[in-house]
């Protein structure tokens, strides 16, 4: 717009001089002076108009350009945003099934520990016993202690036959050999307390088995068998509390 502004002025003051010099220049110069002044008017019209068109052109291509490029941020902007989401999505997700794994690990561990042998110690003994080991020991324990002692036998019968290699094994003969000395089933019970001996000669309950021998012996009327055991009693275990009771029991034996 500048350059046109100087060109018409140029042209205006082009126009005073050929009217202030009319006398040097025929008609005919004058015409084609104007034509002339005319054309590069024209001429310098159209260049910027043409430039103001480029102008205006590269100013339109500049902003689609902007809006595309601000299209693309935002686009960018909603997919991390999508991303972020889905990340602490992911996260929340981590965590939950970790914690399902750890909640399962420990129900399954538990769940094995309830088929895992466990250290029990009984009648002075420690060793390892599986839990329906256990559980049936006592369960058959609790039926003597109830004083159903035919029960009983057939529990601790039961018991033994169903875990020949219990650690148990010599308090559940003891306690059988008992439940049949009350049934008076006394050559089965000196057959048990007997096999408790034989087993587990060191057994804290083998001394008392010693004694209830002599007693099913003295309830059969086997006094000379009953004043022989006594007296191995009293040899074998001199200080325990059943060599004691042998003792006072041997002056009573005919």
């Amino acid at each position: 717009m500048k350059v046109f502004r100087r060109v018409v002025a140029f042209v205006l003051l082009g126009l005073g001089a050929a009217s202030a010099g009319a006398g040097l220049f025929d008609d005919e110069e004058a015409r084609r002076a104007i034509l002339d002044l005319r054309q590069r008017i024209e001429a310098v019209r159209t260049e910027s108009a043409q430039g103001v068109g480029r102008v205006n052109e590269d100013t339109a291509s500049f902003r689609r350009s902007l809006l595309e490029l601000q299209s693309q941020i935002e686009a960018l902007r909603s997919e991390m945003a999508t991303l972020r989401g889905s990340n602490e999505q992911l996260v929340r997700d981590v965590a939950e099934l970790q914690r399902q794994q750890k909640d399962t690990a420990q129900g399954v561990n538990e769940r094995l520990r309830q088929f895992e042998p466990t250290k029990v110690t009984v009648d002075g003994r420690e060793f390892m016993a599986e839990p329906a080991e256990k559980r049936d020991f006592e369960a058959a324990l609790a039926v003597f202690r109830k004083g159903d002692f035919s029960a009983a036998q057939s529990v601790f019968l039961e018991f033994l036959k169903r875990y020949p290699a219990t650690g148990y094994g010599p308090s559940a003969l003891f306690w059988l050999g008992n439940a049949q000395y009350a049934t008076r089933d006394y050559k089965e019970a000196i057959i048990n307390f007997r096999s408790l001996i034989a087993k587990e000669p060191e057994h804290v309950r083998a001394p008392e088995a010693v004694l209830s021998i002599a007693n099913c012996q003295i309830e059969l009327k086997d006094a000379r068998g009953a004043r022989k055991t006594l007296e191995d009693l009293i040899k074998a275990y001199p200080q325990s509390e059943a060599a004691m009771a042998a003792k006072e029991r041997l002056p009573r034996l005919k």
